[in-house]
C-alpha cells in the first residue's frame, strides 16, 4: 500500500480540525452508526481543547483512499504551542496550509508556514469558508502569494496548488465555485494529496532507523514511541537499540508495532517503511532520541526547538487553606507530575526554583504555561505560582528581551481602546488596514514584557469581540519598563467566613471576587479597588443586631455578583509580590506577606534597595 504523510497546518480557528472530520468521515473510517459520525473536532477530545475550541496536542491519524494510507498529522495553530508543531513537523512529507476566506494570512499563518518550509514540505494552499459572507478569496489568494513569496528560500517552494473549500460541509474545488456550493465533496482534496504530496523518502532495504517524535502512554501496554520509520521495517520481538544522537543508550526487544487507522491504534505484524509507527518494549524513552537496529552506530540529530520566553515559579501551596481541596499537593508530588509533563512537553523547560522553594517553569507565553496549569488543576494538584517573567538575554554585554508581532482586530468602536493600549505598552505600529467587514486591523511590535496581560484586558474592553493573535519574532534590547496597568487590591484583613454586611463595603470600594459566605485569610485578596493602592478590609465583620427591624434590614442587603476571573486573568493580574494560588476547587489571589506588617517592612526594604542603587 502506498503512503503519504500530511501536516495539518493553519492559524487558530481557521477550520483544519473541522476539515479533518470530514477526511474521516468520507473514507468511511467510521461505520455510518458510529457516534462519530455526527461529531465535531472528532480529533480534539482533551476536555481543555472543547472548552477553548483550539487544538493544543498534535495528533496523528490516517485514513484510506483508493489503495493509498494517508497519515494526518493535525498541529496547533497557536504560536504557544509551537513546540507541538516543531517535534512532529518532521513526520510529514508535505501540507495542508488552511486559510480562511475572509481573514486570510495571519500571524501564525506565517509560523506554521515558516515551519514547513524549513521542513521542505510540499504545500497545498486550501482558501476555506468561502461560504462565508465576508469571504474575499480573490484577495486572499494574492496575500497568501505574498506571503510565500517573502518566505520562501527556493524556487520550487513557489509551486504549490490552490483548493477552495467549505470544511464545515466537506466539500472542496479546484476552482472557485461561480454560485452554488451544492453537490461537492473532498475528492478534489484527496486527489491532489496523492497527486501532488511525494511518497516518504525511506530506503526499505536498509537497517530499521526511527526519531521519536511524540510520545504516549497506557497503563497496560506502557510507554509508546512515536515516529516516521525512515528506513527499513520493523518487527515485534526485533532486538533495536536506543540511541541519543551519537550516544549509544542501549538495547531493547520491541514489544508490539501499531499503525494508525481512523482514531485507533492496530497491532501489526510489521512497521512499514515510511509508515508512522507506535511502538512499545521501553518505557524510559524521550521525544528526540532514535530507534535503530543494532548495527547502526549512531541516531538521527535530536529536534531542534525554539527557546521558552516567558516563566512562572510553581511551588507548594503555603496559605493557610493548603491541603484541603486536592489530592497531590506536596513538592515531591509536584516534581514527579512536572518531570513527567516534561517528557512529552518537550516546549516547556523546568528547572528548581532560585529561592530553593519551588520549580521554574518556562514556556511560549501565557497561554502555554496557563494550560499546563489548567491540566495539573483537573488531575487532583494544589499549588501557588507568581507573577509570569519574561526570560531575558545577555549578548555583548547588554540584555535582551523577546519581541512578538500583534495582530488585533476590532469593531470601528474600540479603535481608541487599541490605540490607547499599544501606546501604553510603547508597542510600534507596522500596519493599520479597514478589512471588508469594516474592522480595523492593527500589526504592531512590542516588547513579550509590555504585552503581559494584554490579551484578557481587550477581550474585557471589547466585550470578546477582538480577534489577537501574536508570533514570536526574536530578541532586541532592553526596552523601557513601564508599569502594571491595573488598579490596587482589596485585601482581607482578618481570617474568617464572609458576610454579607461586610461585602456591602468591598462593593462600595471596588469589585468584588469573592461571594458572602466563602472561607478567607489574612493577606488573601477578596476584590479590586477602584483606585491605585491596595486597602485592607474586614469582610468577617457582621452587625450587632439590637432588634427585628435591624435583622430584616440586614436581609434586604442587596450585593452585585462577584467577578469569577479565569485562571489566565488571574496570571494577569497578579503583582510581583502576589501570588496565585491554585486548587482543583479554588483560585484564590494573596499576597505573598500574609500580615500586613510583613508587607510593609518589605516595602521598606525594597525602598531602602532602590535607594541605594540609585545613589551607587
Amino acid at each position: 500500500m502506498d503512503i503519504r504523510n500530511i501536516a495539518i497546518i493553519a492559524h487558530v480557528d481557521h477550520g483544519k480540525t473541522t476539515l479533518v472530520d470530514w477526511m474521516l468521515k468520507q473514507t468511511h473510517t467510521f461505520r455510518d452508526n458510529e457516534e462519530e459520525m455526527t461529531q465535531t473536532t472528532i480529533l480534539d477530545r482533551n476536555e481543555l481543547e472543547r472548552e477553548k475550541g483550539i487544538t493544543i496536542l498534535s495528533k496523528n491519524t490516517a485514513v484510506v483512499y483508493k489503495n493509498t494510507k494517508i497519515n494526518i498529522i493535525d498541529t496547533p495553530g497557536h504560536a504557544d504551542f509551537s513546540g507541538e508543531v516543531e517535534r512532529v513537523i518532521n513526520m510529514a512529507d508535505g501540507a495542508l496550509l488552511i486559510i480562511d476566506a475572509a481573514e486570510g494570512p495571519l500571524p501564525q499563518t506565517q509560523f506554521v508556514l515558516e515551519k514547513a518550509m524549513e521542513q521542505n514540505l510540499k504545500i497545498i494552499v486550501v482558501i476555506n469558508k468561502i461560504d462565508r459572507r465576508d469571504a474575499r478569496p480573490v484577495e486572499v489568494l494574492k496575500e497568501t502569494e505574498e506571503l510565500f513569496l517573502r518566505l520562501a528560500k527556493h524556487t520550487h517552494q513557489l509551486e504549490y496548488t490552490v483548493l477552495y473549500a467549505v470544511g464545515r460541509d466537506g466539500q472542496a474545488w479546484t476552482k472557485l465555485p461561480a454560485t452554488s456550493f451544492d453537490r461537492a465533496d473532498l475528492t478534489p482534496l484527496f486527489e491532489e494529496i496523492i497527486k501532488k504530496i511525494p511518497q516518504p523518502e525511506a530506503d526499505k532495504n536498509k537497517p530499521f532507523k526511527m526519531l521519536i517524535s511524540t510520545l504516549d502512554f497506557d497503563s497496560y501496554k506502557g510507554t509508546y514511541a512515536i515516529g516516521k520509520i525512515t528506513q527499513g521495517i520493523l518487527l515485534p520481538g526485533q532486538n533495536i537499540s536506543l540511541f541519543d544522537f551519537e550516544k549509544k543508550l542501549g538495547n531493547f526487544k520491541v514489544q508490539q508495532v501499531f499503525a494508525s487507522m481512523g482514531l485507533n491504534r492496530i497491532e501489526v505484524d510489521k512497521g512499514q517503511t515510511g509508515d508512522i509507527v507506535a511502538v512499545t518494549g521501553k518505557n524510559d524513552v524521550t521525544i528526540g532520541q532514535t530507534l535503530a537496529d543494532t548495527s547502526e552506530e549512531s541516531g538521527y540529530p535530536t529536534i531542534k526547538l525554539g527557546e521558552p520566553t516567558l516563566k512562572i515559579t510553581v511551588s507548594p501551596n503555603s496559605s493557610p487553606l493548603s491541603g484541603k481541596e486536592a489530592e497531590f499537593s506536596t513538592a515531591r508530588q509536584l516534581e514527579q507530575r512536572l518531570t513527567k509533563e516534561k517528557k512529552t512537553n518537550i516546549g516547556l523547560a523546568i528547572s528548581g526554583s532560585e529561592s530553593g522553594n519551588g520549580f521554574d517553569v518556562a514556556g511560549r507565553g501565557e497561554l502555554h504555561l496557563s494550560i499546563l496549569l489548567e491540566t495539573l488543576r483537573r488531575e487532583g494538584y494544589e499549588m501557588q505560582v507568581g507573577r509570569p517573567k519574561i526570560i531575558l538575554k545577555e549578548k555583548n554585554g547588554h540584555k535582551e528581551e523577546p519581541y512578538e508581532e500583534v495582530t488585533i482586530e476590532v469593531d470601528q468602536e474600540f479603535i481608541g481602546v487599541v490605540v490607547e493600549e499599544i501606546g501604553k505598552r510603547k508597542g510600534k505600529i507596522i500596519d493599520v488596514k479597514t478589512t471588508l467587514k469594516d474592522n480595523t486591523r492593527f500589526l504592531f511590535s512590542a516588547s513579550s514584557r509590555n504585552l503581559l496581560g494584554l490579551r484578557g484586558l481587550l477581550m474585557t474592553k471589547t466585550r470578546g469581540r477582538a480577534l489577537f493573535a501574536s508570533s514570536f519574532t526574536g530578541y532586541k534590547p532592553l526596552s523601557q519598563n513601564i508599569s502594571q496597568f491595573r488598579q490596587g487590591a482589596l485585601i482581607a484583613f482578618e481570617a474568617g467566613k464572609s458576610t454579607a454586611y461586610a461585602m456591602e463595603t468591598v462593593q462600595n470600594r471596588g469589585t468584588s471576587i469573592i461571594g458572602p459566605n466563602e472561607a478567607v485569610y489574612e493577606g488573601m485578596i477578596i476584590g479590586i479597588n477602584n483606585r491605585e493602592e491596595d486597602i485592607d478590609i474586614n469582610v468577617c465583620k457582621s452587625k450587632k443586631l439590637t432588634n427585628m427591624h435591624t435583622e430584616n434590614a440586614d436581609q434586604a442587603i442587596q450585593l452585585d455578583p462577584p467577578l469569577m476571573l479565569t485562571l489566565e486573568q488571574c496570571l494577569d493580574f497578579i503583582a510581583d509580590d502576589e501570588l496565585l494560588e491554585i486548587t482543583p476547587k479554588s483560585l484564590r489571589l494573596r499576597k505573598v506577606h500574609l500580615k500586613k506588617i510583613d508587607r510593609i517592612r518589605s516595602e521598606r526594604r525594597l525602598s531602602n534597595q532602590f535607594s541605594s542603587e540609585s545613589f551607587l
